[in-house]
């Protein structure tokens, strides 16, 4: 059983342009193959007219306690800093088991 992991992000009107939803993407993205457990990734930055969100996370991890080792890595946290948390106004999240 994998957990998937999802990402919802609105950002501050004054960062609502392609430099910051490109950076989100690619700092983030950089992270595949260093997070243990985690087996992808990806974000989405180029959301169609009537969504109300501005890019989205989505990644799998193999364990439960691999999500949890991911909120605190320290890399991770590095990325998130840097490249996402400055620009967010509203962030959404929601976890869950992916079934086989």
């Amino acid at each position: 059983m994998a957990y998937k992991h999802v990402i919802l992000w609105s950002l501050k009107e004054e960062f609502k342009n392609d430099e910051i939803r490109k950076g989100i993407k690619e700092g983030l993205e950089s992270l595949d193959g260093k997070i243990p457990g985690m087996t992808y990734i990806h974000v989405q930055i180029d959301p169609t007219d009537g969504s109300n969100a501005d890019a989205m996370l989505e990644n799998v991890f193999e364990t439960e306690e691999d999500l949890k080792a991911y909120a605190v890595n320290p890399d991770h946290n590095a990325i998130a800093d840097q490249y996402v948390r400055p620009y967010t106004e509203v962030r959404l999240c929601l976890n869950f088991k992916i079934e086989d």
